[in-house]
Parts: C-alpha cells; structure tokens; sequence
C-alpha cells in the first residue's frame, strides 16, 4: 500500500495543493507551489527537516514573510541576467562594504557546489568558527540561502535583513538602467546579515559562472572550482574551456585555488588564470584527493588525503563517489583557509574533521524520504549530474526495479539527462513541476520515449498523480522490498516531491 494520503474528494492532499497553488496565482509561481506545498504537508500531520524550514507557525511572521517574497517576486528572476556586477557593486557600495567585514571561501563550479559548501561549513563550524552560508537555489523555503552557524536563519531575521536593506536597494534601483534583480538582493541580504551576526567566515556559492556573477564582489581567500561541465551554455560558453574561462572569474590576486578534477582544457584555462594573479593552486589528484573509499551503512567511509597529510576512517553521510570528491575538496579548501600545507605543516585534528563530515547533510541529493517502497529524491538537472547520480545510486542502492520520476526545466538537455538514467529505470514517470520554467510534460514525454521506448513511459501531468503512479509501480509484480522510487530532474521538481511526501 502507498503511504500517501487517500484520494478523499473532500480532503485529498493533492486537491489542496491545487487550491492553494491557484489561490497564488498573483505571485512568483516558484515560491506559490513551494509554500502551498508546504500548508499541505502540516495538514498531512508531516514538517520539514530542521535544515529546510517550512512556514513560520506565526501567522504574522508568515504574512511578513509573504510580503517580502512577494516583493522579490516582481524582480527579474534567476534565468534572466544582465551580465555584471555594476547594480551589486553600488549596492555593495551604499552598505558600507559588507562583504569586507570577513574572509570567505568562494566556490564555483558546474556540479557539487551546495553539497561542498555545506562540508566547508560543517568542517569551519566544528573548529569554533562562526560561519555564514550562502547557496542557491533553495529546496523548499527562500530562507535556506542564508545560514549562520550552520543553519537557515529564521523568518524573522530573514524579513528584518530585507527590510534592514530596503532603501538602499531602492536609492541603487533609482540610478540604474535596470532594478536588481531577484538574485543580486538575496546576495545583497546574505552579505549584510554575515556583517551584522557577525561570522567568522563566509562560505559562497556562485549563482551562475563567476566573473559577473553577484556574488564576486568579494575576495575570495580561497577559491573553489568543483568539475566543470557543460549547463548553461547559452549564456558560459558552449564548450568546457569557455565555461572555465567565465568560472575562473572568482580566481583573485594572491588567492589559494582547489581544483576538482577538470576537462583538460578548462583546467588549462583555471591554471593560466592562476598565473595572472599569483595564486596558488592544489589539485585534485596531486595535492589531494581520495585515497580509499568504501561504501557503508547510510554512506561511505574514506580515507582522505589532504594538503597536510592523510585523514583516515573518515564517515560521510552521503552517498556516491562524487560525494567523496566533494568531500575531498572541501577538506582542501579549509586546510588552505587555516594555511595548511603553508604557513603550517601540520594536518587539522582529525577527531574534529571526522565529527564535522559525520554531521553532514545535503537536502535533496539522494535523500531517502520514505521507505516501502524507498523513495528517493535527487536534485540531478543535467547530464553530468544525472551520470553521477546515476552511478551512486547502483552503488548505494540495492534494488531490483527502479521507477523514476522526472519533470526538468525546459532550458535544459533533457535528451542527455534523459539518457543517463536509461540504464536504471525500469519504466519512467514524466511530469512537470509547477514553475513556469518547468519543460511542458508532452515535450518531455517525447523525448523520454525516443530514449526509453513507449512502453517504458508513463504520462502524469501533475506531480502528485505522478509520484503516486510510480510508487504504484514500484509495488507491481510482488517485488515491494526491492522496489523504489527516484525523482529528478529538477531542484523545483524535488522541492516540490519533498513536501508532498517528506516526513520529519
């Protein structure tokens, strides 16, 4: 039997989800799906896991918070730029230069970013560091963009920053030829509350590339780059050595630089742009990397070799070999923070970065939210993703039918997306999610059934007929145990599934 709720015609989860949803048809339909989903997940008895917040409780605190998302609602969404950093700079500017008040790590990359900056975070915060934390997008609430010491700040904080900042948002607006956008706020926020907790270090995840980027109006002591591969070609470039060549923009004078692994020509692009500003570089695979990896109970167990010395018996929570180098990367780069390899030989203590990877997470990266059938959710929206994830699941996972469920983006390659996880699923769910940059689900369907077959693809518009068709399934021909449930495609599309079937 499904653990989702009965199809009641007078309380069905799904129906008011659909009510709410069309309730806030005046707003961003990213943020309206979100929060309706997530009235609809407290009726179903359910909450969000502490590190993704669902609705404040406080009816006042939530109509503020509504406000404010409606306000950033009219601003230029994520996926249409004017690419610069003029507005962020004069906001940057009228603030006092908040992004001066604190050293920072600054990462970049195609894939693995959130996931590396939430270990940089764990591993900073478990060395008495005050953090502050800064990613995109969010799983389910506008507030996990912004942390401090490990967790999304709290609506209220969250409404007093916008409103904190307000003015001088609107005094930049005034002399500009285009308002801020979505984006460049939120940085703009996040950057102000880290002055205002005030942390110790500032751990930044690029919204899109890096040279003009909002978020490179800091200087980076130590500058990330995860594997870069080819997403968002129309606006990086349409090769690996132009995406580097926007990436490598984070790159400033005399910083330390860890380097994923790489193509060959974007780690040529990354090492000359190195030169150019005398910094320093480590590489994985050189000057650190994965050692040994061996996969256990809930994750994995490594041994890793950092910048000063090898980390044995170290558990992560996570599952899959790209997790592991994302691992390996973020020891890196807060090695190079406390001048490990440099002005110190020694290695960090390593009861203390063993207890920092232990208390990991990463939302929506194959995240088990439900058993019988197990379903998992992973946040996979391009081909490389969709690779890694792919291959972590068959290593992770031991089931003997896998369904999944995709509704992506329409600016993305689905066919590529598509075709990575041919070799997994059984039989494949299309929907779409409710934003409006979801790809519209007969488009997708004919793609999935050039890649898959026909008799392979199933049609569900909606997500919750979708998640429940695939767990019905899942369940067919009495292989219940062994059976399961992955969804993708989309950050939008997990969020979304999250709510409707996330349990704390």
């Amino acid at each position: 039997m499904s653990d989702l709720p009965p199809r009641d015609p007078h309380d069905s989860f799904d129906e008011n989800f659909d009510d709410i949803v069309e309730a806030e048809t005046e707003r961003d339909p990213d943020l309206a799906v979100i929060e309706a989903g997530s009235r609809t997940l407290r009726t179903q008895g359910g909450s969000a896991q502490a590190d993704v917040p669902g609705r404040p409780e406080d009816p006042e605190v939530d109509r503020a918070l509504r406000e404010v998302e409606a306000e950033l609602a009219t601003r230029w969404g994520e996926t249409k730029l004017e690419p610069s950093v003029t507005r962020i700079t004069a906001l940057m500017d009228v603030l006092g230069e908040p992004q001066r008040a604190y050293p920072s790590i600054h990462i970049t990359g195609t894939n693995g970013k959130t996931s590396t900056a939430r270990m940089v975070e764990a591993l900073l915060g478990a060395f008495d560091l005050r953090t502050g934390r800064y990613t995109s997008p969010h799983v389910q609430s506008i507030t996990e963009r912004i942390s401090l010491d490990g967790a999304p700040i709290d609506a209220e904080r969250f409404i007093e920053t916008y409103q904190d900042i307000k003015p001088y948002v609107e005094m930049v607006d005034s002399r500009q030829e285009y308002r801020l956008s979505f984006f460049e706020v939120l940085t703009g926020m996040a950057y102000a509350a880290f002055a205002d907790a005030p942390v110790d270090v500032a751990v930044v995840e690029v919204g899109m590339g890096g040279s003009w980027d909002a978020t490179n109006v800091i200087d980076g002591d130590v500058a990330v780059v995860t594997p870069i591969d080819l997403d968002h070609t129309d606006r990086l470039g349409e090769t690996t050595a132009e995406i580097a060549g926007e990436k490598a923009g984070i790159i400033k004078q005399d910083a330390t630089v860890i380097m994923a692994q790489q193509p060959v020509d974007a780690a040529q692009v990354l090492l000359k742009k190195a030169v150019e500003v005398d910094a320093t570089v480590a590489r994985e695979g050189l000057e650190f990397g994965v050692v040994a990896r061996q996969v256990a109970v809930g994750g994995q167990l490594l041994t890793l070799r950092g910048l000063g010395g090898e980390y044995e018996q170290v558990y992560l929570p996570l599952h899959g070999p790209y997790q592991a180098h994302n691992a390996a990367v973020a020891l890196a780069a807060v090695e190079a923070f406390f001048g490990v390899g440099s002005q110190r030989p020694e290695p960090l203590a390593i009861d203390t970065v063993r207890k920092a990877f232990a208390a990991v997470t990463s939302p929506g990266r194959l995240e088990v939210v439900r058993r019988s059938p197990t379903v998992v959710l992973d946040a996979a929206h391009n081909p490389a993703g969709a690779r890694a994830t792919a291959e972590a699941v068959g290593e992770a996972f031991d089931f003997s039918r896998l369904i999944g469920v995709v509704g992506a983006s329409g600016d993305k390659n689905v066919r590529g997306l598509l075709e990575a996880f041919e070799p997994i699923f059984a039989e494949v769910v299309i929907t779409q999610n409710s934003s409006h940059r979801a790809m519209d689900t007969d488009e997708l369907a004919a793609v999935a059934v050039e890649v898959f077959g026909e008799d392979r693809v199933q049609v569900e518009p909606r997500l919750p007929d979708a998640l429940e068709a695939a767990i019905t399934l899942a369940e067919e021909e009495g292989e219940f145990a062994g059976a399961g449930v992955l969804v993708t495609g989309s950050v939008i599309t997990v969020g979304e599934a999250r709510l409707l079937l996330g349990r704390a």
